[in-house]
């Protein structure tokens, strides 16, 4: 599949919005540069899961994941990750997709901007889905087990979008590590509360993002994104116990 890219300037741009919207898009050769990249093939899948039930969200994420992982990391990275690839794709590839599936697109170039055309970091649920299902399938090759790891990833979306939100923690290894910590001892639930007595900490402050930022003071002191699983699991513990009563979880650790 050929895939012009877009040149700098469509974003936020009224006149680019309505030409989706009338599909003249492809026919105007100035929203292009004069780059072309070829992929094997773009299947549809989820791009963005805001304002569903958290079930809906969870088997969205989980198709997701899927596609991605299957059909679309054969690409060389800096393409699957690169935002004006995503754009164009999407522009070009995926209008009628995008106008059946979010039908709100259509009411305000404010949607359009935020599903469509949302910055490519880790906001952006596109991107949370290729470094999740890039991260597993790196890590796990067992198809079964893939799948038990992006259900970990969708029940503990808070924790997985702050360590993808630090760039230190932005690797696969320490990302699998946490979240192999987390499932095995079953702590989803309790870093996803909020801690309501400690003023000083701010509002909504969960105990999952609490212990991602004593991992992120103590860095460089403690590399904890170079720590065996066992070594990580030790600090983890140590830091949760600053805001709950880790004697109380009845957790083996």
């Amino acid at each position: 599949m050929e895939i012009k890219l877009l040149s700098k300037g469509y974003k936020k741009n009224e006149q680019f919005y309505n030409d989706f919207l009338n599909d003249t898009i492809e026919s105007n050769d100035d929203y292009f540069s004069d780059e072309t990249v070829y992929i094997k093939a773009a299947p549809d899948f989820p791009i963005y899961m805001a304002k569903r039930s958290e079930e809906v969200r969870k088997q969205l994420f989980l198709e997701a994941f899927e596609t991605v992982g299957n059909h679309y990391l054969g690409s060389n990275r800096e393409l699957h990750f690169d935002e004006q690839f995503c754009h164009s794709l999407l522009v070009l590839k995926k209008r009628d997709f995008l106008l059946r599936e979010y039908p709100e697109i259509k009411d305000s170039i404010t949607n359009f901007n935020n599903i469509v055309l949302k910055n490519f970091d880790w906001e952006n649920y596109i991107y949370k889905t290729v470094i999740g299902a890039e991260y597993i399938t790196d890590l796990v090759e067992d198809e079964a087990t893939r799948k038990h790891y992006y259900e970990v990833i969708v029940d503990n979306l808070d924790l997985f979008n702050y360590m993808i939100k630090y760039e230190v923690f932005r690797n696969k290894q320490f990302v699998f590590n946490i979240l192999s910590i987390v499932d095995e001892l079953g702590l989803s639930s309790v870093l996803k509360k909020k801690i309501t007595d400690r003023d000083d900490l701010g509002d909504d402050v969960r105990v999952g993002r609490q212990v991602l930022l004593e991992f992120n003071k103590s860095y460089p002191v403690v590399m904890s994104p170079m720590l065996e699983k066992e070594e990580l699991k030790e600090i983890f513990m140590e830091y949760l116990g600053y805001y709950v009563n880790v004697a109380e979880l009845e957790i083996l650790v």
